[in-house]
């Protein structure tokens, strides 16, 4: 068993130290990574992580040893920027700024204390810690629309008729729906973690690396379009026997695990030897006063992690008090019905407030639909942006299903829209059903602003709260019936013009009413 060099031992316990303190100040952030990797298939990989970086560096102690750690004040200088980021990411509800945020502390912290010389040395083991972070559920729908796009060309292709919409498509055998399961998100996260750690293992030349990633990146997306267009293939060649219910997720792994397989036995076509064993150097002679530069960086770098945790704890950064109360505005032409148009519910997660009802033309001809879901005191699980909050559950719901979506603007304001589709697919084609379908038109409100884009929404609402003016913001969610909206959505834009101004009025007055009492 190796001893550890006198050297050593001094900085190992200042960073053992420096990681104690992160995962006490930080419990939160880090038992919520834990816990995404502990109920999602899409990170379980996360799990082998840390592992594999301390294996790597276990690789290397014979080099390691052969130097003496001089810590580098110049790290010092990544931690404030870092813990920002931890702070920004805490106020705004937003996982992975945090969980990026306190992996990185983790990392800087290694070059701060034990040299840069030292870190170049492990720079992968260092690097590769951040394939633990939950990242790339946002990618999950852009890739179930791709799937979707190439199966659907591949069976015409095939000369096999198809008739789609949205994410669902039918074909004479029967119908498909392209669910999240079947976006490729958990084949292409694993392969990205498991090719960059052959890359590094295998190639010496950077080229060589970076080719190898990009092949795990381009790899798991193609061979998942493949695995779906088989599936669909099998179902319908062996009239519908085959690769149906469960199986086809087997099928699918299979399929994805013989593909890796080859892409790999190919890779090492091209490896490069081991790099010849060098003689260790002399180990180097440690600096006058290394000891108390030591315990200088420890104290500052102690200081610098404890300020976003302590920034965050004994600040409340203008939240507001009690619960929002919402209640119908009144409306010249519109009588306030508090029953929503139809069975279709937007799917936002742990308001605080809802209103949802519709708005019915006194003249009878037609009605408008308004959903409003207000947040306060915004946390995870309970945030107004996050992928979890959508419309409709992209083929995981069969009553109502999202068909299309784009954007409108009126009075200088930019809305999202949608259009909605009630009943599944199958159910619709040949059955001479009247499908119920709706266009919708949505956007953040914060602070009497309207916002379409997610991210900005995420800044605006924590620079908010940093000025002290609390998290409040809601999403507003209008609709009518598609025949009703009529062209270029001339119903809604009418009701909007004339509506707006009295509804984001009465917004403001919830707000305003708190911010009343908290003073």
């Amino acid at each position: 068993m190796m001893r550890l060099p006198a050297p050593w031992r001094l900085p190992l316990l200042a960073l053992l130290i420096a990681w104690g303190l992160l995962v006490g100040l930080y419990e939160s952030t880090g038992l919520a990574m834990v816990e995404i990797w502990n109920r999602s298939e899409t990170f379980a990989h996360a799990w082998v992580v840390p592992p594999i970086s301390a294996w790597l560096v276990w690789r290397l102690r014979g080099e390691l040893a052969a130097l003496s750690p001089r810590p580098s004040l110049v790290w010092v200088l990544l931690l404030p920027p870092l813990g920002l980021l931890w702070l920004a990411g805490e106020l705004a509800a937003a996982n992975a700024a945090t969980q990026f945020a306190l992996v990185g502390m983790l990392v800087a912290v290694v070059p701060l204390i034990l040299g840069t010389t030292v870190a170049s040395r492990i720079a992968f083991p260092l690097g590769f810690l951040f394939f633990a972070v939950p990242f790339g559920d946002f990618l999950t729908p852009w890739l179930m629309d791709r799937t979707a796009d190439f199966t659907v060309i591949a069976l015409r292709a095939s000369g096999i008729p198809v008739f789609r919409e949205a994410l669902e498509f039918i074909i004479p055998s029967g119908s498909w729906s392209v669910v999240q399961a079947c976006s490729g998100i958990r084949y292409l996260m694993a392969s990205v973690m498991v090719g960059t750690l052959f890359a590094y293992l295998n190639y010496r030349s950077y080229r060589k690396r970076w080719a190898f990633v990009g092949v795990a990146i381009v790899t798991p997306l193609v061979a998942n379009w493949l695995r779906a267009y088989m599936i669909v293939m099998l179902g319908h060649l062996s009239g519908n026997k085959l690769a149906v219910g469960v199986d086809h997720i087997i099928y699918g792994w299979v399929f994805f695990g013989l593909i890796m397989l080859a892409m790999f036995m190919i890779g090492a076509r091209w490896s490069d030897p081991d790099p010849e064993p060098q003689p260790a150097p002399a180990p180097e002679a440690s600096a006058a006063g290394g000891q108390a530069r030591i315990a200088a960086l420890a104290l500052t770098s102690l200081v610098l992690l404890a300020a976003p945790a302590w920034l965050r704890g004994h600040t409340e950064f203008g939240h507001l008090p009690g619960k929002p109360a919402l209640a119908e505005v009144p409306l010249s032409g519109w009588a306030w019905v508090n029953e929503p148009m139809t069975t279709w519910q937007p799917h936002f997660q742990n308001p605080a407030a809802t209103l949802h009802g519709r708005y019915e033309r006194k003249d009878g001809l037609g009605a408008v639909g308004l959903y409003v879901g207000y947040y306060r005191d915004q946390r995870p699980g309970r945030q107004l942006v996050t992928s979890v909050n959508v419309l409709a559950l992209d083929g995981g719901e069969k009553s109502w299903s999202r068909t299309a979506s784009g954007t409108a603007e009126l009075d200088g304001q930019v809305w999202r829209t949608a259009d909605m589709r009630g009943l599944a697919l199958h159910e619709i084609v040949g059955s001479g059903q009247q499908v119920p379908r709706l266009r919708v038109w949505y956007a953040y409100w914060i602070d009497g602003r309207l916002i379409t884009s997610d991210w900005q929404a995420k800044l605006y609402g924590v620079w908010q709260t940093l000025s002290g003016r609390g998290d409040d913001g809601a999403v507003v969610i209008l609709y009518a019936d598609k025949a009703v909206a009529g062209p270029d959505d001339a119903a809604l834009r009418d009701f909007l013009h004339t509506s707006w101004p009295r509804i984001d009025t009465a917004l403001r007055d919830v707000r305003a009413r708190n911010v009343m009492a908290q003073r």
